[in-house]
């Protein structure tokens, strides 16, 4: 079998872009990838344009050595653009695999460990406390076992400390109004430098939340280290990470409970399930980060599948609905879903398919993403 053509679909969704790409064969299988790097699509796009060269031709079946070719044989190593690239054909090629073999991409991975993988969905009525406890009170007579939202902003401005403050009533509204069976994930997107992280992190403390998401900005992993003896409650970090060695200190020195990996943007399965084992050696559980696609979607409930030490994936949904299916003109069937949780596909690979004709009346829309700033005019994370 051999690699015949790779074929990029930005797809516009409504409010934000996303990123498919299509890999097909001599003999008729194609599989599904799906890039991160959300609101640089065009810069993806580029990338694949240089590596389309370097796959005609090979073998679909050989996901080790390509995802090496590519991430090494440009000389640079592929960080960010170009593991996001590789990510989407990577996850496109371990399609082909199950599709070759006529098994889910999970078996592949060495088969289920659990029945089915619990999520959390995304808090998005959060204007004030009392509708954000609306929000979660909604999210717990949907079915849902967590509670997510992010670090309160006021508009497009972000003041740290009064952020901090809000954040910790709000932690603290949501946690007496949904007792202590669900799950609360407050997510800081990397908005916080230290000191103020110090503060939410050991205040957030008694309220027992599941993790503190992404509390430090990624630049800088040795601020993990200084955080991580200040505070007990849990941390999750990596969502922006491209590779293994991203990840060393912070699973190495075991700064972080949670790893944030992106399958679309760390390299698809075949450098996820490496850093995935090792965690594991570390008692390190997985926190898959996905607020993209169903490519992605899928990627991270195979892998979580077949994942021991997983510990919740992120499927960026409303939790104050059921969960409805993102891009179904595009993809089916939609995921099997239940009381919180996501079922296992049954069909080979990913066990989605992808219209590309669909896609195509979708075209690519110049969208950038939300910039924050603090009340002196200084730009601040998003």
């Amino acid at each position: 079998m051999k690699i015949t053509d790779i074929e990029a679909f930005p797809v516009w969704g409504g409010a934000r872009n996303f990123l498919f790409v299509v890999v097909d064969t001599d003999e008729g299988l194609s599989g599904v990838g799906e890039a991160g790097l959300t609101g640089r699509e065009l810069a993806v796009i580029g990338a694949l344009e240089h590596f389309k060269p370097l796959l005609i031709g090979q073998n679909p079946l050989q996901t080790e050595h390509i995802w090496q070719l590519l991430f090494r044989g440009g000389f640079f190593p592929a960080e960010r653009i170009l593991s996001a690239a590789i990510s989407a054909i990577d996850i496109a090629l371990w399609d082909i695999k199950g599709k070759a073999l006529g098994v889910p991409v999970y078996d592949l991975l060495g088969g289920k460990v659990r029945d089915k993988v619990v999520i959390y969905p995304h808090n998005r009525d959060t204007a004030t406390t009392s509708q954000l406890v609306e929000s979660c009170l909604r999210a717990k007579e949907v079915g849902w076992k967590f509670v997510r939202w992010g670090l309160p902003q006021a508009g497009d401005i972000l003041e740290p400390r009064r952020a901090v403050r809000l954040a910790v009533e709000q932690v603290q509204a949501v946690r007496a109004a949904l007792g202590d069976e669900m799950e609360i994930i407050l997510d800081v997107h990397t908005r916080l430098d230290l000191p103020d992280a110090v503060t939410l992190c050991r205040e957030l403390e008694p309220l027992r939340p599941f993790f503190v998401e992404d509390p430090l900005r990624s630049e800088n992993p040795d601020s993990f280290k200084t955080l991580r003896l200040r505070t007990a409650v849990p941390l999750a970090a990596g969502e922006q990470f491209s590779s293994k060695w991203e990840f060393r200190q912070l699973i190495e020195e075991e700064w972080i409970d949670y790893a944030r990996i992106d399958l679309c943007i760390v390299g698809g399965f075949t450098e996820a399930r490496k850093i995935a084992g090792w965690c594991e050696t570390h008692y390190i559980k997985l926190a898959t980060h996905n607020p993209l696609g169903p490519v992605s979607t899928a990627a991270c409930l195979h892998l979580n599948l077949a994942t021991p030490n997983f510990g919740v994936q992120e499927w960026g949904v409303d939790a104050a609905l059921p969960p409805a299916p993102v891009l179904a003109d595009l993809f089916s069937p939609p995921f099997a879903w239940a009381d919180g949780y996501l079922l296992p596909p049954t069909g080979p690979g990913l066990g989605i398919a992808f219209d590309r004709e669909a896609a195509r009346q979708r075209p690519f829309q110049m969208r950038e993403l939300p910039h924050l700033r603090r009340e002196d005019g200084s730009l601040t994370n998003w």
